[in-house]
């Protein structure tokens, strides 16, 4: 007979914890000793309660797996672009988890150059992912970083691109990322705090030469900053970034000269942001200086970097966010934002052209993609909808001729794009603001208020969640699921300012836009309160912690996907990483001011006894954006309080860290859970 699992019911060591005259007692704090064998016990036990309870959805499971996975293109590879004389390509291979990175010289009929198959260097390895590729000027080696735990500090590592051979040089605790000086022997990068993984230190590293005899170039010591170092896509630039989430500062340095001292481009002032890109005699400034919300673009000789001697090119306008810009030969390309969808602007140096690329869905996603190049007139750009597979375009900005080098292919006999339909919708906030909404149907569900539907949103650090297609979503959209994402509060979908009103003093608009969302879903018929359903992770998951808080009627089943849930304890704990850069985007709770407005929404505090959604909850152990333990104290203190007999499932992955899964099919077995748990509480099984 088999044993029935009663769920998991974690240890109550209280430990009180006092700021500001209040106190709170957290009876399971003690869940953040990663290395305790209790912790990992409690953790394996909600694992198996999980499997217990979901085992009759194993099959449909491993169904949704295979029917996903079916629909890509195994043996698939990237556009290649062409860089330095060479082409790249990323490619896979029918079978494999992993990438193989590989290149040709000045033809793509040339031979095929192997630089890395991440498939043999992941062989045993239960996580695997390698970035930061950096190619020396003289194309002989590769910089690149490795990560095997899921923690993101990575190994950088230098490989000879004639031998093949991995040199002895090693460095740990890095970014990942690197860059080269003119001289083919000198790299720049980056060290984390071993600590708070915040990363603070700037290295010159020589070829040949031991890590101990690296030079430190650059330490940023306001524990707010990170920092960063890369090339000008002009290549004669080596730049230091020193960031925070409202405020820049960067210095500079000639690539030919690495053992030069960095200069200070412009000193840093608390509200200034900017960034800089390179172009024959003059720096050009992507900035919001005197209040310009949605930025504008300024210039200013390389030799006279400061602040008095920018000059206006592009000026601000109240309702178009200047996002980015490329910079060409004979071509500027601004990449510009307003009521909510992506423009591309196109505009010659000697003015003899300015014009924007044509877009004409109601919703879509666009973006300028891989134009590393400098002398050319091809802008490369992707373009996608909820309803259209990714493309990924050639544009020549002279004769304005599109070739269309890719579209995303979907191996399913039975897709047609014309089945599906999607739509922008907005809904009233409780303050009167409209909230958009980009909705995703096949034709034939109804809209009678007896659809499931699944609502999705991030709504901070001005990330903006645009429409896009997803064959894998199909699985949902095909079983009569509407799928909606609300561009709320704290993303930038409506400019600026819309990420201003959606953080710090202004949070809690974030999590009231998506309710009125659900709200405005429900009374207009899309769906009711027994079929809607809401995702979101990270701070997306924050945001699923309040909702279930303070509108658990309104939703059916919830799934938080590594969810920022201990919202004041973790931003009181300067030793866990991230949190010192985050003041800015939530506040300091050593201000009380912002103490009491966190508490009183950060979900873990405000759990109460009242009835909760079904609802699944994911971590990772290894997760070094939001430890493992919030999600963990979160479910262990649900389960004291819910009032219900719903569905409570914590499912912890062992092995990896905030990003999943690290291989492209074992990641898709994490979406399959998810969507197996989504359509079992409608009763859908095949």
């Amino acid at each position: 007979m088999k044993t029935i699992l009663n769920p998991p019911i974690a240890r109550k060591i209280p430990k009180e914890l006092s700021i500001h005259n209040d106190s709170r007692i957290d009876n399971y704090y003690w869940l953040n000793q990663r290395e305790d064998q209790e912790v990992l016990d409690y953790l394996h036990a909600e694992n198996e309660y999980y499997e217990q309870e979901t085992a009759h959805t194993r099959d449909f499971e491993v169904n949704l797996f295979d029917e996903m996975k079916a629909r890509i293109k195994e043996d698939d590879s990237s556009v290649p672009y062409k860089y330095n004389g060479y082409w790249y390509i990323v490619r896979y291979e029918k079978g494999k988890d992993y990438p193989i990175y590989s290149r040709k010289k000045e033809t793509l009929e040339a031979a095929e150059e192997i630089l890395f198959d991440c498939n043999a260097m992941a062989k045993d390895q239960s996580y695997f992912r390698l970035v930061g590729l950096s190619i020396s000027p003289d194309n002989s080696m590769v910089a690149f970083g490795i990560d095997t735990t899921g923690r993101r500090q990575y190994k950088l590592q230098i490989k000879s691109l004639i031998t093949d051979e991995i040199f002895s040089d090693a460095i740990e605790n890095t970014t990942g990322s690197s860059t080269w000086a003119s001289d083919n022997s000198t790299l720049f990068y980056t060290i984390k705090d071993e600590q708070t993984l915040r990363s603070n230190q700037i290295f010159k590293h020589k070829i040949g030469h031991a890590e101990a005899e690296d030079t430190l170039v650059f330490t940023e010591e306001d524990h707010t900053f990170g920092v960063a170092v890369y090339k000008s896509k002009s290549r004669k630039y080596i730049i230091i970034a020193c960031y925070s989430t409202m405020t820049n500062e960067f210095h500079f340095i000639l690539a030919d000269e690495p053992d030069a001292k960095f200069k200070l481009f412009q000193e840093r002032v608390r509200g200034l942001e900017y960034s800089i890109s390179h172009y024959e005699d003059s720096f050009y400034i992507l900035t919001n200086l005197d209040d310009a919300i949605n930025f504008k673009l300024m210039k200013t000789p390389e030799n006279k970097t400061s602040i008095k001697n920018w000059t206006e090119v592009l000026a601000h306008r109240a309702h178009v966010l200047l996002e980015d810009i490329d910079i060409f030969k004979d071509y500027l390309v601004i990449s510009e934002r307003s009521n909510g969808l992506n423009h591309i602007r196109i505009k010659r140096w000697d003015l003899k052209a300015d014009y924007y690329l044509p877009f004409d869905s109601e919703t879509y996603t666009a973006g300028t993609g891989s134009n590393v190049e400098f002398d050319t007139q091809i802008l490369r750009y992707s373009y996608n909808s909820m309803t259209q597979p990714a493309a990924v375009i050639d544009f020549n900005m002279e004769t304005k001729l599109k070739d269309i080098k890719k579209e995303q292919e979907v191996l399913d006999p039975h897709f047609d794009k014309d089945n599906y339909v999607s739509e922008r919708l907005w809904a009233t906030a409780n303050d009167g603001s409209k909230i958009p909404m980009s909705l995703v149907r096949r034709k034939d569900t109804k809209i009678n208020g007896e659809a499931p539907l699944l609502q999705y949103a991030y709504g901070s650090y001005g990330s903006t969640m645009d429409a896009y297609f997803s064959t894998i979503r199909l699985s949902l959209l095909n079983r009569g699921f509407i799928f909606v994402i609300a561009h709320v509060r704290g993303g930038e979908y409506l400019g600026r300012s819309w990420y201003e009103d959606g953080k710090l003093l202004t949070k809690k608009n974030t999590f009231s836009d998506f309710i009125d969302c659900s709200r405005f879903l429900i009374e207009n018929k899309y769906t009711s309160a027994a079929h809607l359903y809401a995702m979101g992770g990270s701070a997306g998951g924050l945001l699923m912690g309040v909702i279930v808080n303070d509108a658990p009627e309104l939703y059916h089943g919830v799934v938080a996907q590594v969810p920022f849930v201990d919202v004041v304890t973790t931003m009181l704990d300067e030793t866990i990483p991230l949190t010192t850069g985050e003041y800015d985007e939530w506040g300091n709770p050593n201000d009380k001011l912002y103490y009491d407005y966190i508490k009183a929404y950060s979900p873990y505090d405000q759990v109460k006894k009242q009835a909760y959604p079904n609802m699944l909850i994911t971590t990772g152990l290894h997760d070094s954006q939001v430890q493992y333990w919030e999600p963990a104290k979160w479910v262990a203190k649900l389960r004291t309080y819910k009032q219900d007999t719903n569905r409570l499932y914590l499912l912890t992955n062992m092995e990896a860290g905030h990003g999943g899964a690290s291989g492209r099919f074992e990641a898709l077995k994490e979406v399959a859970k998810e969507y197996a748990f989504l359509l079992d509480m409608e009763g859908i099984t095949v």
